[in-house]
């Protein structure tokens, strides 16, 4: 029963959350792209959200790209240069640092959620929903520290990167090698997945939208004065080159 378990969360569950992932997200930004955001609420604690923003989004750009290079990169590569302790031990130092940036800062915004009449009227239940499960998840990475510790041959750094490389190159491993592991690893694993399984029908879908184009943007825009778009005659308003600089 148990070997059914493991493998139906950790061979079969992977691929219905990484279609759900890639499918969906094509699906909605092709149906529904006034959809793509969850209703404004900065003006309210604007303090709070800068505070609470700028921190979790700073920790999970670095926890996410941790993750994906620790997780993916195979240990033939890495081994050129350190060994799997010493990785280990830099995931954990830079791990725990970014995760407690980041959980300082999704509670800052789950609080004021929360606790906010205000914009509490703004969010939806799946708002809610994705800032708890986020910070439950980010919980459960911080529990798995002092585990790690204690592992301190990289054993079970490279039994999880193994389990992924699989994954990802549908050549699955069994998953009767992850019934070795502390729990905090395995419900971190399952609540990960799931996470990627919501994200199409949450507000997560902004990611999708960085705003890289900016960064290449020309210096002038063409832009009216108010003057001329208060005209309700007389023409089409009259378009002004004003010189913008690139931000």
């Amino acid at each position: 029963m148990q070997d059914t378990i493991f493998h139906i969360l950790f061979v079969w569950y992977p691929y219905v959350c990484l279609s759900a992932f890639i499918f969906g997200s094509l699906i909605r930004y092709d149906r529904e792209q006034y959809t793509w955001k969850a209703s404004s609420s900065q003006l309210l604690r604007k303090r709070q959200l800068f505070w609470g923003s700028n921190l979790f989004h700073l920790g999970i750009i670095f926890l996410f790209f941790g993750h994906f290079v620790g997780l993916l990169t195979p240990t033939s590569i890495y081994q050129i240069f350190i060994t799997p302790q010493q990785k280990q031990l830099i995931a954990i130092t830079a791990g725990g640092i970014a995760g407690t940036v980041c959980f300082i800062g999704l509670t800052l915004l789950l609080h004021r959620r929360l606790f906010d009449s205000r914009v509490r009227q703004t969010s939806t239940y799946m708002d809610l929903a994705v800032l708890t499960i986020l910070w439950i998840q980010l919980c459960l990475g911080l529990i798995t520290l002092p585990y790690s510790l204690s592992h301190a041959d990289g054993s079970v750094m490279i039994t999880l990167s193994h389990w992924a490389q699989g994954i990802v190159t549908v050549t699955p491993v069994d998953a009767k090698t992850l019934q070795g592991l502390d729990w905090p690893y395995l419900v971190h694993l399952v609540l990960g997945m799931t996470i990627f399984l919501i994200f199409p029908f949450s507000r997560l879908v902004h990611v999708w939208s960085v705003p890289v184009k900016f960064l290449a943007r020309p210096g002038y825009q063409v832009v009216r004065t108010r003057a001329e778009l208060g005209k309700s005659s007389g023409g089409a308003a009259r378009n002004v080159s004003v010189r913008q600089p690139a931000e």
